[in-house]
């Protein structure tokens, strides 16, 4: 009861009956001038458009200038005329709590569910600061996944940051999913950054279902909604993880995906006169994209722990375009689900020998060392004679290693599609098994 009576409180101070005003001094390319207001705004403000006819048009403020600011609208500025009033709304205030737990909410806090939504007591920035590199711990323990392919050869631990990298239409949703509902965890939040309206609900709904969404926060913002809205989702995501991970939990943070952050980013940094220079991106999408990272990871004594995984779409498996190169060089590790794993039927189809991660060896006995190593090499040596082996071109007795990696190459890859109930322990008890059946009659040790 004082917890809802200090929400409530918080919510009606938030509330001002007075707002600074100016009027529209010129439209240009996109970018509406304001004048009035320079004195009084700040940059990342919301301001407010009536124009007659016509809905209220917000936006935000980009810049600041000799008595002028210049607004992005969240829409396209048609019946904007000279003169119209643009009222300033301040800041947006983001006040995360334990009552989000369950909800569907939007990047500026309402909620997306149709249900009243409480506010927390303290606000939060929602672009923040990572904590003190010096204070922060080093990664955690291995955490069960509920997937067989990374409790062994791919862990995750805790505080630890990975890379998603996907085309279209290979699974990407469906593994996140499976992670939301089954990896160890206190609290996920998923940021579905630009994602069609349609599958936000089908994701909500049927793909985390009633079991996922109890412990879930999902912050979501549609293709359809402008960049400063889709741009906001990542951080707001960050914002809700970050306050949960301050009160000592260990969260889970999924973001669906980077690459629809950075574009929303490229929009803004062009009409603010930004020039391209990565394939097309700006040269702040890499401080963007690094800044947003950096503020997942171990926390320091007193906090939790932020593991994270960033998805990015990668058009036609460049593992190499600007968005998934930037990524490698700040996360701990990335996983690249294949097209031709997919099409073959088996999932997750993640790709091993294109997948790294660098909890490894730390987090792994020596004995679970070896089977990953091993394992590993039985799967480079198939792969590079894979296309002599479906010819019939190979025989047997010609590669010890390779006569090894035919031998139980279906059982890995079956292996690789389990979901697992058992743990990590259950799922290398399983590998072993496998390994074993890899040798020749005279090759166990007794």
């Amino acid at each position: 009861m004082h917890q809802g009576l200090n929400a409530l409180k918080s919510e009606l101070e938030q509330k001002k009956l007075a707002h600074p005003m100016g009027r529209v001094a010129g439209v240009t390319a996109g970018i509406i001038q304001v004048s009035g207001l320079a004195d009084t705004v700040r940059i990342g403000d919301q301001v407010s458009l009536r124009r007659s006819p016509g809905s209220p048009l917000r936006g935000e403020i980009l810049q600041v200038f000799n008595g002028l600011v210049n607004m992005l609208p969240d829409t396209a500025p048609d019946g904007v005329a000279i003169g119209d009033p643009v009222i300033l709304r301040g800041t947006p205030e983001f006040a995360p709590c334990a009552a989000w737990v369950g909800r569907v909410i939007d990047p500026y806090g309402a909620p997306l569910d149709g249900k009243p939504l409480a506010r927390g007591t303290a606000t939060h920035e929602v672009v923040a600061p990572p904590p003190p590199a010096v204070e922060r711990r080093a990664l955690g323990k291995r955490l069960t996944t509920g997937l067989a392919i990374l409790n062994t050869v791919l862990p995750i631990s805790k505080g630890q940051r990975i890379g998603l990298f996907a085309g279209s239409g290979v699974g990407k949703s469906m593994l996140l999913a499976q992670l939301a509902v089954h990896m160890q965890a206190d609290v996920v939040v998923v940021g579905l950054i630009g994602e069609r309206g349609r599958e936000v609900n089908e994701f909500v709904t049927r793909v985390l279902g009633p079991e996922g969404m109890k412990r879930a926060v999902v912050i979501a913002a549609t293709s359809d909604q402008s960049a400063l809205t889709r741009r906001r989702c990542a951080w707001a995501a960050m914002s809700v993880a970050e306050h949960f991970r301050n009160a000592g939990k260990s969260v889970l943070f999924l973001a669906d995906s980077i690459t629809r952050f950075a574009e929303a980013h490229r929009e803004i940094a062009v009409a603010s006169g930004e020039a391209p220079a990565l394939r097309g991106y700006p040269p702040s999408v890499t401080p963007l994209i690094t800044a947003l990272c950096e503020r997942a990871g171990p926390g320091t004594r007193d906090q939790g722990d932020i593991t994270a995984i960033f998805s990015v779409l990668v058009a036609g498996s460049d593992m190499d375009e600007p968005v998934a190169d930037i990524l490698r060089g700040v996360l701990d590790g990335h996983v690249v689900l294949s097209r031709d794993i997919a099409e073959r039927g088996r999932f997750p189809a993640i790709d091993v020998g294109r997948s790294v991660s660098r909890c490894l060896p730390d987090v792994a006995s020596d004995t679970e060392n070896a089977m990953i190593a091993e394992t590993r090499r039985y799967l480079g040596a198939y792969e590079q004679s894979e296309v002599m082996i479906k010819a019939g071109l190979y025989v047997d007795g010609a590669d010890p290693v390779l006569d090894k990696a035919v031998r139980v190459w279906p059982e890995l890859d079956a292996f690789f599609a389990k979901s697992e109930a058992d743990g990590i322990r259950g799922s290398f008890d399983r590998l072993g098994l496998i390994l074993r059946r890899a040798k020749g009659p005279g090759e166990h040790k007794p």
